[in-house]
């Protein structure tokens, strides 16, 4: 298992969110560097008071890989990356006030697998995609410790690893 440490100078401005970000992230054996960084991604980009990685990880196929845990301990925010299963939609819809995707993968397959599967409340699941160049041109400048600075502003995403800029799209659907 390899742990990262990410500084982040998160400017949201679509948001109005300014913070200083500064965590640690371990990377599951199984896990992929571009899942990785897109977890790394939806946190910054979903960033609020609560908001967390969970525990368990990819090491518990029935949680989400963040979320926001509300007052008495329901989940208000369910974070999945990559294209997860309808199943795991479903029981997020069920669970949460609120399910967000963050992909790097095809978005058209995860959505035909949400509207053929019936997910509950699968019409209100926001899916955000990255460009697959993006997260690829990122995946050469992840190091042991990143200090990144991300700037979100009208639907793009600009990551400065320092050395270079990465850009992105930031797509709805």
């Amino acid at each position: 298992m390899m742990l990262y440490r990410f500084a982040l100078e998160l400017s949201d401005i679509d948001r109005g969110i300014y913070e200083s970000l500064d965590f640690r992230v371990a990377q599951h054996p199984s896990e992929t560097a571009p899942y990785l960084l897109s977890r790394v991604l939806a946190f910054a980009m979903s960033y609020q008071e609560g908001l967390e990685f969970t525990p368990q990880g990819l090491g518990d196929p029935e949680s989400p890989a963040l979320w926001a845990k509300g007052v008495h301990g329901s989940i208000d925010l369910w974070i999945e990356i990559g294209n997860p299963s309808a199943k795991k939609l479903h029981k997020a819809g069920k669970t949460a006030k609120q399910v967000v995707v963050y992909t790097y993968k095809n978005p058209d397959m995860l959505m035909e697998q949400i509207r053929s599967n019936d997910v509950y409340r699968g019409d209100e699941v926001k899916i955000f995609s990255f460009g697959t160049k993006f997260i690829e041109s990122l995946e050469g400048f992840l190091e042991k410790n990143n200090r990144w600075s991300i700037l979100i502003q009208q639907g793009r995403l600009d990551v400065n690893t320092g050395s270079a800029v990465a850009s992105s799209e930031i797509t709805q659907h």
